[in-house]
């Protein structure tokens, strides 16, 4: 007798057993995905902007002007470091360099250089190793037996009686020589209208007239006169701006004075120089006036890399 399911087996066509018998031998783990976009799939993410010291972010109302004298430097350099052709142009978002490069391979390298130690102690040893090792120490002095470079001196305190004993000429040879240091006198030093810092700049007012804002008020000193009076150079130094490009300044003069130091002369009626020119301390460089300003004065700042700092600490006292 002949099952009914087995007859069924046997009645099934070719076909469809061979399609059974394919798809038992097919594994059913997904296939994997393959992204064959170019970039290995970074395709369309920016570079990473440069950020932290040395570098700004443009804001709205920010112009290289102000940029320059935010962060201490010549507008003129910052446009070369970012490679700007129109100091006018720049774009809110865009990252600058407002500070000098540095030399990032000598300082990858960390290669360092020091001088050679002189005076060492010299240790020599022979070869039979019978004698005890010789510890040769350096002289203190660069005379030897047979070469004299320098003489021999003795100081001795100040005396009448010593200084009177040695007027006669010494002639006795290898005598040593002895000098006597008279008493030191101070001497009184002129009254100066100039005061030195600590970076070597003498500084003197821009201006004879009166303080009429300090330092807490407006980052700076605000000094009173007439129209016309003479704005003169604080120090040496070397024009970076000369315009009327900062808002509430007013006709403006920016001197630089050395890669720390510069100041700043605002609200003039008209300026006197030109930028990259080299000025002496007490040149006139502008005339009194009230641009940008209410009243007729002189704007006054000290600025240490790019920082403001009170004026009355560097002015010679009044």
């Amino acid at each position: 007798m002949i099952h009914k399911n087995s007859l069924s087996c046997r009645m099934l066509p070719a076909t469809l057993i061979l399609s059974v018998a394919l798809s038992a031998c097919v594994s059913t783990s997904p296939a994997p995905v393959v992204d064959h976009s170019s970039g290995g799939g970074n395709a369309g993410v920016k570079p990473a902007q440069p950020t932290g010291p040395g570098f700004h972010t443009v804001k709205k109302g920010d112009t290289l002007y102000s940029l320059g004298l935010e962060y201490g430097q010549d507008y003129r350099d910052i446009a070369g470091w970012n490679y700007i052709t129109d100091p006018s142009v720049i774009s809110i978002g865009q990252v600058l360099r407002v500070l000098p490069p540095v030399d990032t391979a000598a300082a990858a390298s960390g290669v360092t250089t020091a001088p050679v130690a002189s005076g060492a102690v010299v240790e020599t040893r022979p070869l039979d190793g019978g004698a005890p090792p010789l510890v040769v120490a350096p002289a203190a002095s660069s005379n030897t037996a047979s070469l004299k470079r320098e003489p021999r001196v003795n100081k001795e305190p100040y005396s009448d009686a010593l200084y009177a004993s040695l007027q006669k000429p010494d002639t006795a040879s290898g005598a040593p020589v002895t000098t006597v240091t008279p008493p030191a006198t101070t001497p009184t030093p002129p009254a100066s209208t100039t005061t030195a810092s600590a970076d070597g700049l003498s500084w003197a007012w821009p201006a004879s007239g009166k303080v009429i804002g300090n330092f807490a008020q407006t980052k700076g000193l605000e000094i009173g006169g007439k129209a016309g009076d003479a704005i003169l150079a604080a120090a040496d130094g070397r024009v970076v701006y000369a315009g009327n490009g900062l808002k509430g300044y007013g006709n403006l003069v920016i001197i630089k004075h050395n890669a720390s130091y510069m100041s700043v002369y605002a609200n003039n009626q008209k300026i006197l120089v030109k930028e990259q020119q080299d000025v002496k301390r007490g040149a006139k460089i502008a005339e009194m006036g009230k641009t940008d300003s209410d009243t007729v004065k002189l704007h006054f700042e000290v600025r240490k890399q790019g920082t403001p700092l009170e004026p009355l600490n560097y002015l010679p006292k009044k």
